[in-house]
């Protein structure tokens, strides 16, 4: 079974929704984990969006790329640009992924309603989703 990371620059949101997805779409295709640069704990509007649409991640833990030192991965995903350009290098069998995806903490600080705020997770949430879908055709 191939194995993917997905990294981020705080494991909090974005990469968790991907490793949820990852885990509930792909489980007989990968073993999927996610990590930022750093850790910025848990967002709990991303683990609210994620239980909306059946997927539970309140359980994942927000960890830094340095606590997989001793693994080797197939596949490693940036979904943000900051994670891309601070990517260490992976051995030559890891194929590295940039699919960047909106920010939604970044986002929602705009609104001025919890709701407004909600709607930038959802959104991206959904395009995670519809990206993981799709990833086994993207990659083979």
């Amino acid at each position: 079974m191939k194995s993917i990371l997905f990294l981020c620059t705080g494991n909090s949101c974005r990469s968790q929704m991907a490793h949820g997805f990852a885990n509930s779409l792909l489980s007989e295709q990968f073993i999927s984990y996610s990590a930022g640069i750093a850790a910025h704990g848990l967002n709990q509007s991303a683990v609210q969006v994620m239980n909306e649409v059946g997927i539970d991640i309140s359980q994942h833990q927000s960890q830094t790329l340095s606590e997989f030192d001793t693994e080797q991965f197939d596949y490693v995903v940036a979904v943000c640009e900051h994670a891309a350009s601070n990517c260490p290098t992976f051995p030559a069998k890891t194929n590295v992924i940039l699919h960047q995806f909106d920010d939604p903490p970044k986002l929602a600080k705009k609104e001025t309603t919890p709701e407004g705020a909600l709607s930038h997770y959802r959104r991206v949430r959904d395009e995670i989703k519809t990206w993981i879908t799709e990833l086994p055709t993207q990659i083979n």
